[in-house]
């Protein structure tokens, strides 16, 4: 994925409440900025995809053209991943549900939202859900 420029760290202002108009401006803001990203990059892949020689001529530029567009892919798979969920928190931030997370209700913060704007789970939720996650994998 490009690089993305760095983003404005929002300020609340004094008595500003949580998921304000204006927060939730400035996180919608974020993830089309994630979006837009993300499109290009797969637009990227399509133009190199079709731009690309089909056939090298040596089996050694052939394995290595493969193994460079399996990698492509496998990377295009994981930002399409993440796509699906940038435009679910796009649609949670429409319908005013977004900033709460989905296992226990509370606030996710700010500073995490703004770190990770597709979090749907607080600190303590996700830090439970790796932590169950590590105990199946052994």
């Amino acid at each position: 994925m490009t690089e993305t420029k760095p983003a404005t760290e929002f300020k609340l202002k004094r008595g500003e409440e949580y998921m304000s108009p204006r927060m939730r401006a400035h996180l919608k803001d974020k993830l089309l900025e994630m979006k837009r990203d993300i499109m290009e990059e797969v637009d990227h892949t399509i133009h190199d995809m079709r731009d690309e020689d089909s056939r090298p001529s040596d089996f050694t530029d052939r394995a290595t053209r493969e193994e460079e567009m399996g990698l492509m892919l496998r990377t295009r798979d994981r930002e399409g991943k993440l796509l699906k969920k940038v435009e679910e928190a796009i649609d949670l931030v429409d319908t005013d549900d977004y900033g709460y997370c989905e296992a226990c209700g509370v606030e996710i913060g700010l500073p995490r939202l703004d770190a990770r704007p597709t979090a749907t789970l607080c600190i303590d939720c996700k830090t439970l859900a790796e932590i169950k996650e590590k105990q199946q994998q052994v």
